[in-house]
């Protein structure tokens, strides 16, 4: 191991539908690079802009090309083809999911809304998102489109409500005037997104294996989680309490991931 020599570090940001959110993992990637900095030297952080879809970007990781390191809800077949950090980069925040709908529609989506009635109704997700496989696996009449038409999808009556991890619509609908956050039901499953690396790049594997570990066990990472903007005040908006919580089933976990479920200092209290 050479102390001195300088990791550079890609990551893929799109320059066509660039998002806020995307701030999160590029501020978490500089903490854990910076925490271990004492152990593989000095390392530089670099965007490349470049539109992909999240199934072409873990392609290239897994070619080795154009990026060094990703961050995605896991699968099993994600966990075979790349190296996954298994730390979960959200604590869960991705499986604790709230709808964005059409205003017009807010009497449809009820206090009384059952699980039922959501299965019989159309929800929207990526055409390359594990979720929507999670839903289809557990009921749910799924449609799939590219992650930026969703919401136009969604304004244009192509399906009925759109889940979202509980940090992330609001930013999205900012500018959406016939939008809104369905208020009375979330759908909660494990899934943990992770980082990415390609397996053969040991020394980026075992340089943010060590350097997460260090955040995790000092309690930055806890702090980094409640402090930073986009998820600082997700739950005092998303109005817990007065949500009725369907539980659901992730069949895409693979036996380490699930594992991982029993360790409580990395997942939110709602997951135990």
């Amino acid at each position: 191991m050479n102390a001195n020599a300088l990791d550079v570090v890609r990551y893929n940001i799109s320059e066509t539908y660039p998002e806020a959110k995307q701030a999160y993992y590029i501020d978490l990637l500089k903490l854990v690079l910076d925490a271990s900095s004492d152990k593989y030297g000095d390392f530089e952080l670099t965007p490349v802009i470049l539109d992909m879809s999240q199934g072409r970007a873990s392609v290239m990781l897994q070619q080795e090309r154009t990026i060094d390191i990703l961050w995605r809800m896991t699968s099993q077949d994600l966990e075979q083809d790349l190296q996954a950090i298994y730390i979960p980069l959200l604590k869960g925040l991705m499986g604790v999911r709230i709808a964005i709908i059409r205003k017009s529609d807010s009497t449809i989506f009820s206090s009384e809304i059952t699980l039922d009635k959501l299965k019989k109704m159309s929800l929207g997700q990526g055409y390359d998102w594990p979720d929507s496989n999670i839903l289809r696996a557990n009921g749910f009449n799924v449609v799939e489109g590219r992650g930026f038409s969703l919401l136009t999808m969604l304004e244009k009556q192509r399906f009925d409500y759109f889940p979202r991890a509980i940090h992330e619509p609001w930013l999205e609908i900012a500018d959406r005037e016939q939008l809104a956050i369905e208020q009375h039901f979330l759908l909660k499953y494990p899934a943990p997104m992770y980082f990415f690396i390609n397996k053969d790049n040991r020394r980026l594997v075992e340089r943010i294996e060590y350097g997460f570990t260090k955040i995790v066990n000092s309690g930055t990472f806890k702090q980094f989680f409640s402090q930073h903007p986009v998820t600082q005040s997700m739950f005092k908006k998303a109005n817990l309490p007065q949500r009725k919580v369907f539980k659901l089933d992730n069949p895409l976990l693979s036996d380490k991931s699930r594992a991982i479920l029993n360790n409580k200092s990395l997942w939110l209290d709602c997951f135990h």
